[in-house]
């Protein structure tokens, strides 16, 4: 989920169109294994500071198409995000409950 400061760039036009060409441009599979991509990384994080330059986030040459399996081992450094014990993140990146009366979304 993006963070707050975040959020206008992700929902503009600009990010949309670059998003959309970036994966056309790798033909919607993940750079790292081939499979179906998931998530369009920065290979530059994001910060305050640099996200309205366009030379950063809007740069296909620092942006890598990567399925859900490399987007969690880049940023948490497994294949599964850690969660407390019954709950576990869906593909939109939200928290949800699961097992014993819960079912998985």
């Amino acid at each position: 989920m993006a963070k707050a400061w975040a959020k206008r760039f992700y929902n503009s036009k600009a990010w949309r169109e670059c998003r959309t060409a970036y994966i056309d441009s790798v033909h919607g599979l993940c750079e790292r294994c081939g499979e179906a991509g998931f998530i369009v990384h920065h290979t530059v994080y994001l910060t305050p500071d640099n996200i309205n330059d366009p030379a950063i986030s809007l740069n296909h040459d620092l942006l890598e198409y990567v399925c859900q399996e490399h987007h969690n081992e880049e940023h948490h450094g497994s294949h599964e995000p850690i969660t407390a014990q019954g709950t576990q993140f869906d593909a939109e990146g939200n928290l949800i409950l699961v097992g014993r009366g819960f079912e998985r979304k």
